[in-house]
């Protein structure tokens, strides 16, 4: 299961049925979980935790030292969970003690080629990055997400649930949850109707998101009266209560 041309720092912990490609290196303070498969060429870089069953592909470099100046080689984290697909030349790096000294991509998601994932990320599970997405430091990216191609997220963004980003996407400030981006700056276009009704959300739901849409967008309200009009109507539609909690801890305003 691992190839002789492989290099293991004998510090690292890799459980029953790990595979390692040739001229792959894992280096020390690195825990690789059951069955997860590492193609040749891979760099692996502690302190990092790797879950079960992930497939991580030629040319990746996940867990090196991030490229923020302030980095003095403390000794930061990442924890990637079960199930991820990490293709080839995507870049992972580890977290910075100025933020929680952490880096964090769940489970069953997809990095397709040369994504960059930045220092002190959390990306959530049953994302998409499709090819080139980009994002900086401090980023939070929502279950269930779709970033296109080339898609760019400015430092400190935060990506809600359910979003969809179209190609080439310049995301400057955050993208409240469901809702589809497209542009340079992104610019809202509605809710991910097709995403939701895929995902098993009820039509009652998705009417009710829309609404929400239209209160964000259409009725030239504050963030703050349009989030205290969605509260009144979160008790009747659990759907409301992931958008509204991404509106409540926008940081850097919504795009508009």
């Amino acid at each position: 299961m691992i190839h002789p041309l492989a290099i293991i720092d004998p510090s690292a912990k890799l459980a029953e049925g790990v595979e390692v490609g040739p001229w792959s290196y894992i280096g020390p303070d690195v825990e690789i979980g059951a069955n997860t498969r590492i193609e040749s060429h891979v760099v692996v870089k502690g302190p990092t935790k790797i879950g079960s069953g992930n497939h991580i592909f030629q040319f990746a470099s996940v867990g090196e030292d991030c490229q923020d100046k302030k980095y003095a080689g403390e000794p930061t984290e990442l924890i990637i969970g079960d199930n991820n697909v990490i293709r080839e030349g995507v870049t992972i790096h580890r977290g910075t003690v100025q933020d929680k000294s952490l880096t964090q991509i769940g489970s069953h998601n997809l990095l397709m080629a040369y994504v960059h994932v930045a220092h002190d990320c959390v990306v959530g599970d049953h994302t998409i990055l499709a090819n080139n997405a980009a994002l900086a430091g401090h980023v939070h990216v929502g279950d269930h997400t779709i970033l296109g191609g080339f898609t760019a997220v400015h430092q400190f963004c935060h990506i809600g649930a359910h979003v969809m980003c179209g190609a080439g996407t310049v995301v400057l400030q955050d993208i409240p949850s469901y809702t589809l981006a497209t542009g340079n700056p992104a610019s809202p276009h509605g809710i991910n109707a097709e995403g939701l009704k895929r995902r098993g959300f009820s039509s009652e739901s998705i009417r009710a998101l829309k609404n929400a849409y239209k209160t964000i967008y259409r009725k030239n309200l504050t963030l703050a009266d349009a989030i205290a009009q969605l509260e009144s109507l979160e008790a009747g539609e659990s759907a409301l209560t992931p958008l509204i909690e991404s509106l409540r801890h926008s940081s850097r305003g919504i795009i508009r």
